[in-house]
């Protein structure tokens, strides 16, 4: 990947938090502080739709799981909602209210029945998109703060938290495993895509990728600047590299297994604050503070 070879994806303005490839990689996502969420054209660069419907800035997005559906998204944000949207027709399906405070992040689970959102109010509710109830049909409150990351696999619910503690939620068994990462928060974590790690980004400059079986850390990689910002980091489609955005406005990239510095690069003015990876190709969407939006290939 040459990342002189950047694409202006433009039409958000304010802060961009979000960003995510479709299944397919054809197109991506982005929302932002302009309480929108554009849908692009991974070939073009086009906006090709725009869906209104937050009151406050767009903070997390989602996708079904299966590369078949490609009808629905969902969002969340600092109007403390979670809303379901029809590809096509741009309107909300569903809208989840019930959070106190600003919902941070958000997933569905393997057949998109069910959607789980993280919020600043420390809660993980699952919401049944099934059904017709508009509340959740679950809540989950280890968290004693902040919820910044919500990922599904399969039968476990992986979170990250500003009490600097990632949580599996073993919801087949009805067991939770808690870790300590660090001393500081933890503002992004993810399985790898074969669902054996951990990926993790905390406040103080240091990503940590863990074993998800036994909870044992693997590797630490460092020279990114994160101290005072959520900054989304994220593993290559084939697991081999790690790549996080900084606060200097750079992107670096890391080999997973030797935990060295493969190539950093400036593309922003402002902080970095979300890196999505192509699923099938290397190439990446990347967001910052400073309203862009680029994409990489």
């Amino acid at each position: 990947m040459d990342p002189q070879q950047a694409t202006s994806l433009a039409g958000h303005s304010g802060a961009v938090h979000s960003a995510l490839f479709s299944r397919d990689g054809r197109y991506c996502l982005t929302g932002g502080a302009d309480r929108s969420v554009r849908l692009w054209s991974a070939a073009s660069g086009l906006c090709i739709k725009t869906y209104d419907g937050h009151g406050k800035d767009v903070l997390g997005l989602a996708l079904p799981h299966a590369a078949t559906d490609n009808n629905r998204f969902a969002s969340c944000g600092m109007d403390r909602s979670v809303i379901v949207w029809d590809v096509g027709t741009g309107r909300a399906i569903r809208k989840f209210g019930e959070h106190t405070q600003r919902v941070n992040a958000l997933d569905f689970n393997s057949d998109a029945s069910v959607l789980a959102s993280g919020s600043y109010d420390a809660t993980v509710r699952i919401w049944d998109c099934r059904a017709q109830t508009w509340r959740p049909v679950q809540v989950l409150d280890g968290p004693k703060d902040s919820v910044e990351a919500v990922q599904i696999l399969g039968h476990e619910i992986l979170t990250g938290c500003v009490d600097g503690v990632v949580r599996v939620y073993d919801v087949r068994a009805g067991r939770l495993t808690s870790d300590r990462v660090g001393r500081k928060s933890v503002t992004s974590a993810r399985f790898s895509n074969d669902g054996k790690c951990i990926l993790t980004s905390t406040l103080d400059d240091t990503i940590r990728l863990f074993d998800n079986d036994t909870g044992d850390l693997l590797n630490e990689y460092k020279g990114h600047t994160n101290r005072d910002y959520r900054i989304v980091s994220t593993l290559s489609y084939d697991d081999a590299q790690i790549v996080s955005g900084s606060e200097d406005g750079q992107v670096f990239v890391w080999d997973l297994v030797e935990g060295n510095v493969v190539r950093s690069f400036k593309a922003h003015a402002k902080t970095v604050t979300c890196v999505a990876y192509h699923p099938k190709a290397h190439a990446m969407v990347t967001t910052s503070l400073d309203g862009t939006v680029k994409l990489w290939s």
